[in-house]
């Protein structure tokens, strides 16, 4: 009886040793690289690019590319770790600005080459939220994630615009003007890419990219995007985040009167981050 008492105990010291070695070794495995959990809120300003066209009742009309006036943009992010290599990712930023342009020059009205001026001015807003699970590769200071996961985004534009527009041989003149507003959402798959790389305790190093891509439906297109930043803590659970940004959104809307979207937007985020 003492010997397999002895025996027992020994054994039953032997297996918490192995344990509290096998929790120990599990921790150490989680790349100093990611956080076990964290929130991000800060704003993106950006330089925006953009392009707007679709069909009215009195033919197409098209935006020249322009750039517009810089935006500050909220945005949110917030990361989970799941036991040392899966995640949880959330992004979202929302657009909403409001804008007056014209354009001159020659094109084709009802068949007929016309030339003259476009003034339109116009409110959209957009919203995009991702959500993504990741799989992290690398233990040491070098951490290489891929993720899959879905994006919604919905746009919201309201405007008018008005032509004044002259043809020849013979001598016609053309004017007219209009308003109009819509709205859509959608789901997207996305696919995102990530690196992140600790040079201490205090700072990090990143970088990201992503990709959304919409077939069919009312609404089609692609989104993408990449960032690079940098992150510093100078203190344990609290740090500032800064990063440039660049975003390219592409949306065609089909029906019977269609519509396209071109809108790219590049600059500095900054985010104060907590983290768990």
């Amino acid at each position: 009886m003492c010997t397999v008492h002895t025996t027992l105990v020994s054994a039953l010291k032997g297996a918490i040793l192995l344990g509290a070695a096998s929790a120990g070794m599990a921790q150490a495995q989680q790349s100093p690289a990611l956080d076990r959990m964290s929130i991000s809120a800060g704003a993106f300003y950006a330089e925006p690019k953009i392009h707007l066209g679709g069909d009215t009742r009195y033919g197409r009309v098209d935006t020249p590319d322009e750039k517009i006036d810089d935006v500050t943009l909220p945005r949110v992010k917030a990361e989970m770790l799941i036991g040392d290599s899966h995640g949880l990712s959330f992004d979202y930023f929302r657009f909403d600005e409001d804008w007056a342009g014209s354009a001159s020059g020659d094109t084709v009205y009802e068949g007929r080459p016309v030339s003259g001026t476009i003034t339109a001015d116009a409110d959209l807003r957009l919203e995009m939220a991702r959500f993504a699970y990741k799989w992290w590769m690398g233990k040491e200071k070098n951490a290489f994630g891929v993720g899959l996961g879905a994006a919604y985004l919905r746009a919201k534009i309201s405007g008018s615009a008005e032509a004044n527009l002259s043809a020849s041989n013979p001598v016609e003149n053309y004017s007219w003007s209009g308003s109009a507003s819509g709205s859509d959402s959608v789901w997207a798959p996305t696919v995102e890419l990530a690196w992140r790389h600790s040079l201490n305790e205090q700072w990090r190093l990143y970088a990201e990219a992503s990709g959304i891509k919409k077939n069919g439906g009312t609404v089609e297109g692609h989104v993408w995007n990449g960032a690079v930043g940098v992150e510093w803590f100078p203190h344990k659970n609290v740090g500032l985040v800064l990063d440039y940004t660049v975003q390219k959104i592409d949306l065609h809307r089909n029906g019977d009167r269609t519509a396209d979207l071109d809108l790219k937007l590049k600059g500095p985020s900054a985010f104060v981050k907590v983290r768990f």
